[in-house]
């Protein structure tokens, strides 16, 4: 039995807290060999807008850092984008937290710091109705000239370089298309486009999670059959 410990809240997101008991399954029952997953807990995240205007991040961060290492993170992305700083605040507790132990679900849209958050977990679930898209960020100054142009230098060089880690290293892009992103390209891409790409490490259909090489070979024999049903009518 799966127990809801808690529900914490910011504006825009929402983490649920749960408690799953121990498990055991047999590996040996005459030698009585069982593997075992010791108690836990999974905090899933619904994530929103990157925009918290009223109430913060707090409570949720501070619910997140109750973790131990036994735990898992589960982030539900249904998202538009917004302010960069508050996604790199979910970075910092990912590598802090829950390193390695991260699963994103892309239910429905990832754009601009969705995409990137989807991006930072290990593994990546889509579903056939994904979408997501990448772009340069968007960013504002205002104080003396040099005050500003030293401030934007410093801006742009801290975002390309943490947009590169989670996109270009991890062969999301290429180099040149991370380029053309920088200058105005924005990059949409949908449920095969994210398989082919290794964005999606899974997708869920039909009742079914299916690893994205299983995913690509399924439409592809779908389509195959889709045509062979024409040529015959």
């Amino acid at each position: 039995m799966i127990d809801i410990k808690k529900e914490l809240s910011s504006e825009q997101h929402t983490l649920y807290i749960e408690t799953i008991p121990e498990k055991k399954r047999v590996i040996n029952k005459e030698k009585n060999i069982y593997e075992v997953t010791p108690k836990h807990k999974r905090y899933r995240v619904y994530i929103g807008r990157f925009f918290e205007l009223k109430k913060g991040l707090h409570s949720v961060f501070n619910g997140l850092r109750e973790a131990s290492d036994k735990d898992y993170l589960e982030l539900m992305i249904n998202s538009g984008g917004g302010l960069v700083n508050e996604g790199q605040q979910f970075y910092n507790i990912m590598e802090e937290k829950f390193y390695k132990r991260t699963i994103s679900y892309l239910d429905n849209k990832g754009y601009s710091m969705g995409a990137l958050l989807f991006c930072m977990a290990e593994k990546r679930v889509i579903y056939p109705y994904s979408d997501l898209m990448f772009h340069t960020y968007s960013h504002g100054s205002h104080g003396k000239g040099g005050e500003v142009k030293t401030h934007v230098d410093h801006t742009a060089k801290k975002l390309q370089r943490f947009f590169y880690d989670l996109i270009v290293k991890k062969g999301f892009l290429t180099q040149k298309e991370f380029e053309k992103m920088l200058i105005g390209q924005d990059y949409w891409m949908d449920a095969k486009e994210l398989c082919k790409r290794g964005i999606a490490t899974h997708v869920i259909s039909e009742g079914k999670e299916l690893t994205a090489k299983e995913y690509l070979k399924k439409i592809k024999k779908q389509k195959k059959s889709k045509k062979q049903n024409i040529e015959e009518n």
